[in-house]
């Protein structure tokens, strides 16, 4: 009979944690640990675009290449995430002589830490460990979910308990190649927490058999899910834009025929600049039933954590989303500039950093006051986020000198100064 592991929460904070392997397993397990704060070290030859983002924030250190003993110097902790039980074998070799703890994805057995099912509300982190059963701990995981929801106030995320008969992950999990009609929910995820996806959607992700996720969705909520379920990186689908969104929909459509409960998790909201609407018309032209669950936009949300109320008493009646990833000038474009400087509402401009001087610039000459209260907000609603505060006439100026990247949310208008004395 082997003994119990015996549970432990790590502080991690500041600590050098070693991640071999840049795939669906490290894009799933990396941002619980930039979470709790670690110096994470990535190792592998290719990464997930979800992993590289983290890269090019500089929330972690990658080395392109494979892995060598020497990389566990100082290491705390190291997760394995590769397939090659050989190349597993290896790291964890090198973690014992090293004593190091080494949690592994690919073998369980011969692992010397691991990973639990975790749910967080707020401070609470409730982790649970079922014995080397990763389905077990999920389910019990769920059914604490649950509890600490209603006792909390908040609805309850349903199907996942003891007495909730065929709808929670293990239901969901038996459905996958049985000949059980599938489904496909376009879930919006919300602005980048992950407490702000809401409870329907974050049900229909613990059911989910496939989900197929966006670059920008919130990491955490990944790694909640079951080692079993297909996660297909959307970002990472070749071709140019067209052809991915073709390809996106072609996995939804084969994966529900399948019979499997496929959840498409996009950023924010699906429709709000998103693709959702074609997805939709692919499933239901396949004969796909399809549920939307909207979404957190950041449109708002982003606005409101920084301070800022899209509209407010007196000050602005009315507010405007456009998309900036085109620039005014472009016969591409289908937005209407001159008309949007001439209102007096806020305007909220969402994937527009890249032609931010161009949009300014019109706005100002086509009558919009440069010296109209402008905000930028890099990462909105996560630990990474940045404000930036500057006026419409030299916004895009201020946004290069300090280095702001997307995604970043730019509003304009009085409202940007409505709660400064708050």
């Amino acid at each position: 009979m082997s003994a119990n592991p015996y549970p432990l929460g790590l502080r991690l904070a500041g600590r050098p944690v070693v991640v071999v392997g840049g795939g669906a397993v490290a894009t799933r397990r990396v941002p619980a640990l930039l979470d709790a704060g670690a110096d994470v070290l990535l190792v592998s030859p290719e990464l997930t675009p979800a992993l590289r983002a983290h890269v090019d924030a500089g929330r972690l250190r990658w080395e392109p290449r494979r892995f060598v003993p020497a990389d566990l110097d100082g290491a705390w902790l190291v997760q394995v995430a590769v397939d090659d039980r050989a190349a597993a074998a290896v790291v964890s070799s090198a973690a014992a002589e090293r004593r190091i703890f080494c949690v592994r994805a690919d073998d369980r057995a011969a692992a010397t830490a691991w990973t639990p099912a975790v749910t967080r509300h707020g401070p609470v982190t409730v982790a649970v460990l079922g014995g080397g059963d990763p389905r077990r701990a999920m389910t019990v995981r769920d059914a604490v979910r649950d509890l600490l929801s209603a006792r909390t106030g908040r609805a309850p995320a349903g199907g996942t308990t003891a007495g909730s008969a065929g709808r929670g992950p293990a239901a969901a999990g038996s459905a996958r190649g049985g000949g059980a009609p599938g489904r496909v929910a376009l879930v919006g995820a919300g602005p980048g927490d992950p407490e702000l996806i809401t409870v329907k959607g974050w049900r229909l992700l613990t059911e989910a058999n496939v989900v197929v996720a966006d670059r920008l969705v919130p990491g955490l909520l990944l790694d909640e899910l079951r080692p079993d379920v297909e996660l297909v990186d959307a970002s990472k689908i070749p071709y140019g834009p067209s052809r991915a969104q073709e390809e996106i929909n072609r996995i939804l459509v084969d994966r529900a025929l399948a019979g499997n409960a496929v959840v498409r998790l996009k950023g924010g909201d699906p429709y709000v600049f998103g693709r959702g609407g074609e997805e939709l018309l692919a499933c239901a032209g396949a004969g796909v039933p399809v549920t939307v669950v909207p979404g957190v936009t950041s449109a708002i949300a982003v606005p409101a954590v920084a301070g800022v109320p899209v509209t407010h008493r007196a000050v602005a009646h009315e507010f405007t989303v456009v998309s900036g990833h085109v620039a005014p000038d472009s016969p591409a474009s289908l937005v209407r500039w001159e008309s949007l400087a001439g209102l007096r509402g806020t305007l909220v401009v969402l994937m527009g950093l890249k032609n931010l001087a161009a949009i300014s610039a019109t706005l100002v000459a086509h009558g919009r006051p440069a010296d109209t209260p402008a905000i930028v907000v890099q990462e909105g609603t996560t630990g990474g986020q940045r404000l930036l505060r500057s006026t419409l006439g030299a916004v895009a100026q201020d946004v290069v000198a300090a280095g702001l990247r997307p995604p970043a949310v730019v509003v304009v208008g009085d409202v940007v100064d409505a709660l400064t004395s708050y």
